[in-house]
């Protein structure tokens, strides 16, 4: 919302106060300021000039000798190159010693051996934007079509010296979208008087209601319709000032109808329509939904089709507007137009809501729409419409504006007291001050003792509880006034809590282990939504969210999995040379297990996906490409460094996928996750060479972990280690041998790691060989050579009978 100082000052007296200030005054206020643009000029040198006499330039074919009347004792000469510039014009002349915008001095010279006393200007000169200048003025000087003085300061006049603070307005301040409404603020803040516009309308004796009836066939949607007929205009160029107030706010001028319409719309936040009465072809104004497969052309050429939940306005027969969103062609106000029907309606905000967003126009109008209107001025803001349509057309109102529906509100009534006011905002402020600032806001009160019941006024739509009275003290009492104070009571010193420390703990490990951190959008494409799903997250029988208006198709559905985005991010570093690239996140995904429309329930998770070589060091000669066992060997580490236990992995079958090189992941017995590689096809879809990723239920690991601080001091007696060696059948998982080992080899057997693993050649088919490195160590003494043998023959004979394993000499 652009704002101009110069017309605010209309409304309200703000003289006293720079515009740097009353930006900040307005910020501490509540509604925040995104920029404040200084006046395009400010110079007395800059004056209105009359043109006595034009003569050729004697010695240049394109130049012109002017002899040019700014006020002064004497005529100044200036050498002007225009094709436009005549006598008997009034011009905008910058004398010498005047600055234009760009840093442009102007200075007494000679062109062409002839003295030229300044510069003769156009608009582009002047700073004016190319696209608010008229085609008549695109290619020359400016020249004044009306009533002025010569001598009279040209900055004024083209609204030069004026101020324009924009404004990032609330979706709940639909009251600030007009600069009534933003009067109203100032003069709250300030209190000051305000100066509201007369809309007196002199209207004539013949009717509207002869040539107009109105019929609303849906009042949810359309509340109040009213029309009024203005004859006998004729559409011309608006006057300066009304240029000068929609230029300011950035709205390009048109003609007189169209003008009158926006200023309305800025004025009082009301948008208007105008239609060419003749081209609306009918008596009957009928406001419906429309008909599925029903076609307009609009404003801006378009055909456009429609749906049953578009609101339209018709002739009875044919659509000429989509409801708030934007006119139709066919009865567009033109230059021969005579006779004018004046809309001034209030729609329903949801259903402009969805004819904006359904055709893609966000207009003035349909925003303000949307924000909701203060239905009580409606007929307000009409009234000051047809004043200024017969004003400055020259035309005739008839009679009273014909209506349809009803533009009557309930308010809304909100009590509080003084006592909790007070001591919610945390200030010590009196009754008396409560009353000033709430007569001050201009609203309806009644005192009883401490208690204060107020009205809201209708333009203050977001005034609907206690809540809001306490925001509208605080702020007009001055933020800046309320004393800050440290908490008081018992206070603990901060901390992390244990589930932070432990994921803190968690990217600790992942980072060291050689993974970088990436965080990937939660919101994804509808296809990629469910794939690299975990089979604990497909037991729930979910399906992805879809978000109601997303904001493109690849941001559609909330994710089951990270995997698909950390793919994704592989597939780019690799398009741009890096090749060996392992990524991790802890990050949510959204199951939502009530049906559509339920809130859905976030989950933590741990996703990973790493491509490329593990270890690459060409001087030593070691290089170590990524595999399924090094992704398992970052996960039980991680395991081991959380001290849980019951976790193993099962070889498994899931999409996406390979079926050969992927295992569920299982803790206690349940699952709660999966490793593997990548699918080959998939790994194409994506560009990718061997990937590997696993995707675990965090939330259900850091449930089970066991850290504690502490430390277990290292023994003074020596380890003993044995190798074993087993061969068994090639379906025999290492670690049920391996968990069998540790079963048997207890109470000294401190850990088992595997080391070797053989098939082929010199072994049986069908077989493998496993070997194992076992350590023995007590803590309080050395452990005996039989003691270590009783273990080892434990071992082995618990093997045999169980896995029909062979020791290996």
């Amino acid at each position: 919302m652009f704002v101009s100082t110069n017309w605010l000052k209309q409304y309200v007296d703000v003289d006293h106060v720079s515009t740097e200030q009353l930006a900040e005054d307005i910020t501490k206020t509540g509604v925040e300021v995104e920029q404040v643009m200084p006046p395009v000029i400010e110079s007395d040198q800059l004056v209105v000039g009359y043109v006595q006499q034009c003569e050729q330039h004697p010695n240049a074919d394109k130049l012109n000798l002017c002899q040019v009347d700014v006020g002064e004792d004497h005529v100044s000469q200036i050498v002007c190159g225009a094709d436009n510039v005549a006598a008997g014009h009034h011009v905008i002349v910058a004398k010498p010693g005047a600055v234009l915008p760009g840093g442009m001095k102007i200075k007494k010279t000679k062109l062409r051996g002839e003295a030229s006393e300044g510069m003769i200007c156009s608009l582009q000169e002047l700073g004016v934007d190319e696209k608010y200048i008229a085609d008549d003025y695109k290619d020359g000087i400016y020249v004044i079509e009306e009533d002025v003085e010569v001598g009279q300061l040209a900055a004024p006049l083209l609204n030069l010296d004026d101020a324009i603070i924009e404004f990032d307005v609330t979706p709940n301040r639909s009251d600030c979208l007009s600069m009534l409404g933003m009067a109203y603020e100032v003069a709250a803040m300030y209190d000051q008087s305000i100066t509201l516009p007369d809309a007196t309308v002199n209207a004539s004796d013949k009717q509207s209601s002869d040539y107009i009836d109105v019929t609303i066939q849906d009042e949810q949607a359309n509340p109040y319709y009213g029309a009024w007929i203005i004859d006998g205009l004729t559409v011309t160029t608006s006057p300066l000032w009304l240029q000068n107030r929609l230029i300011s706010a950035g709205i390009r001028p048109i003609n007189n109808v169209v003008d009158v319409t926006n200023y309305i719309l800025l004025e009082y936040g009301q948008p208007l329509h105008a239609f060419d009465y003749d081209r609306f072809d009918s008596k009957h104004v009928v406001t419906r939904l429309a008909e599925d497969g029903e076609t307009i052309r609009t404003l801006d050429g378009e055909e456009r089709t429609l749906s049953d939940h578009h609101l339209v306005i018709t002739n009875g027969e044919e659509a000429h507007a989509i409801a708030g969103v934007m006119g139709g062609e066919q009865s567009e106000v033109q230059h021969d137009t005579t006779t004018v029907l004046l809309e001034a309606a209030y729609f329903d905000p949801q259903t402009i809501r969805t004819s904006s967003k359904d055709h893609g126009i966000r207009s003035e109008a349909s925003v303000r729409y949307e924000k909701g209107l203060d239905i009580t001025r409606v007929k307000e803001a009409a009234s000051r419409a047809a004043q200024l349509l017969a004003q400055l057309g020259n035309g005739t109102v008839l009679g009273d504006i014909v209506e349809a529906g009803s533009t009557d509100w309930t308010p809304h009534r909100i009590q509080f007291t003084q006592s909790e006011m007070a001591r919610r905002i945390g200030a010590d402020i009196t009754l008396k001050q409560m009353i000033n600032i709430v007569e001050r806001l201009r609203f309806d009160y009644e005192v009883d003792g401490e208690a204060i019941t107020v009205t809201a006024p209708p333009r203050r739509q977001d005034i609907t509880i206690k809540e809001d009275m306490l925001e509208e003290i605080a702020r007009l009492y001055g933020y800046d006034h309320i004393p800050y104070t440290l908490p008081v009571g018992e206070m603990s010193p901060g901390g992390l809590t244990r589930q932070q420390t432990l994921l803190r703990d968690v990217h600790g490990y992942l980072q060291a282990s050689g993974l970088y951190e990436a965080v990937t959008y939660s919101l994804t494409t509808e296809a990629k939504a469910d794939r690299f799903m975990s089979p604990d997250i497909r037991e729930l029988n979910v399906s992805p969210v879809k978000l109601a208006m997303p904001m493109s198709d690849l941001h559609s559905h909330l994710r089951l999995s990270a995997v698909p985005e950390l793919l994704t991010s592989l597939q780019y570093n690799i398009a741009r040379n890096q090749y060996h690239i392992g990524l991790y996140e802890l990050g949510s995904v959204y199951t939502q297990t009530n049906g559509a429309g339920s809130q859905p329930i976030e989950r933590l998770r741990l996703s990973a996906a790493v491509t490329g070589m593990w270890e690459n060091h060409a001087w030593q000669g070691e290089r170590k490409p990524v595999d399924f066992f090094v992704l398992k060997g970052v996960l039980e580490g991680l395991v081991d460094y959380l001290a849980i236990d019951g976790v193993s992995f099962k070889q498994a079958e899931i999409d996406d996928l390979h079926p050969g090189r992927t295992a569920v992941v299982e803790l206690n017995g349940t699952v709660i996750g999966y490793i593997g590689q990548v699918h080959p096809t998939v790994e194409k879809e994506f560009d990718l060479q061997p990937t590997y990723v696993f995707d675990l239920n965090l939330e259900a690991l850091i449930a089970e972990t066991n850290t504690q601080s502490g430390y277990e001091p290292i023994s003074k007696y020596p380890a003993i280690a044995q190798d074993l060696a087993f061969v068994v059948d090639q379906t025999v998982p290492a670690a049920e041998l391996e968990q069998a080992i540790v079963d048997k080899g207890q109470p000294h057997l401190r850990s088992v790691r595997v080391f070797d693993v053989y098939e082929g050649e010199h072994m049986e088919p069908g077989k493998k060989s496993v070997a194992f490195n076992l350590m023995f160590q007590n803590q309080e003494r050395t452990l005996t050579d039989e003691e270590i043998e009783q273990a080892r023959a434990t071992i082995v004979t618990h093997l045999e009978s169980q896995f029909d394993a062979t020791l290996r000499g």
